[in-house]
């Protein structure tokens, strides 16, 4: 099964050593927010990544199962 990519946008800046956790996701930081970006396996993944950002004590706001794997890319790949 194919993973799906997903756009995590959280509550405040993720402290350093929490996005080392989370390396294999691209994060940015947007006023009063991080955004993630990444591939996740299956919902058991996702839940997996839920679970770790509560042990920092992270809000998630909100959760976007996106259709192309890269945002900067635009509509480009898209027929």
């Amino acid at each position: 099964m194919p993973s799906s990519y997903y756009e995590i946008r959280v509550a405040g800046v993720l402290p350093p050593e929490a996005l080392l956790d989370f390396d294999w996701l691209t994060a940015s930081v947007e006023p009063v927010k991080t955004v993630l970006h990444g591939s996740l396996l299956d919902q058991a993944a996702l839940r997996g990544l839920f679970a770790r950002l509560e042990t920092f004590g992270v809000q998630v706001t909100e959760v976007r199962r996106m259709d192309q794997r890269d945002p900067s890319a635009g509509d480009q790949d898209r027929p």
